[in-house]
């Protein structure tokens, strides 16, 4: 998204579209940097947005516009906060292989993550139908948020290599975009789509994901 919202909404708003009745489901896939920082505070899909960077706000005003748009057309509608997305080719294990993987540390610091493959089921099981409401938020993340330079040092040993060089935060050679997701620090919580969706995760926690790619050599 820009700082208007969503282009591609953007452009379909301006169009006279005709009546979608079988339209059953509109999924927005958004980020969980839409809570903003927290402090490392628990946040569920209750707690009120309050995004610090500019790509929570984007993504704060695209969300209204798609659950806006759905609801003029009453077409069930559903928000997806994803957290840090791995997988094949995506992953901590690719970055130490290749030799680009920093440790950062920064007291207190944890991200949440989320593997691409339970992101497809998630989605798959609010396209079944399963979901009880008609417009809903889901935070999509695993059950174990953890500190950047521990998931690096896990990869690294898995590798059977060195872990990278501890490096403090404030002495980082960091984009100003990297920097800008050190700067939120928040636990997510996924009770939601438990609870509402039925979803078992495939891979509850980093180490889980790490080791199944490193088995299939998908890094």
């Amino acid at each position: 998204p820009v700082d208007s919202g969503d282009v591609f909404l953007a452009h379909f708003a301006a169009q006279s579209l005709p009546p979608l009745p079988q339209l059953k489901w509109l999924g927005y896939l958004s980020t969980t940097s839409v809570y903003g920082n927290k402090e490392g505070a628990l946040v569920d899909e209750d707690t009120a947005v309050a995004p610090t960077s500019t790509r929570g706000q984007r993504r704060v005003l695209a969300e209204q516009g798609w659950l806006n748009w759905g609801q003029t057309r009453q077409v069930p509608t559903y928000i997806f906060r994803l957290a840090g997305i791995y997988g094949a080719g995506r992953n901590a294990l690719a970055r130490v292989q290749a030799g680009t993987a920093r440790r950062i540390y920064k007291e207190g610091q944890l991200f949440s993550r989320i593997h691409v493959a339970d992101i497809a089921q998630i989605l798959y099981a609010s396209m079944r139908g399963v979901a009880p409401h008609k417009t809903r938020l889901y935070n999509i993340c695993d059950d174990m948020p953890a500190p950047p330079q521990d998931v690096i040092a896990y990869a690294a040993q898995t590798l059977g290599l060195a872990p990278p060089a501890l490096i403090n935060y404030d002495e980082a050679d960091l984009s100003v975009m990297a920097k800008s997701f050190y700067t939120e620090n928040k636990r997510v919580d996924n009770q939601r789509i438990k609870d509402e969706l039925g979803v078992r995760l495939l891979y509850a926690n980093y180490k889980i994901g790490l080791d199944d790619i490193f088995q299939k050599g998908d890094f």
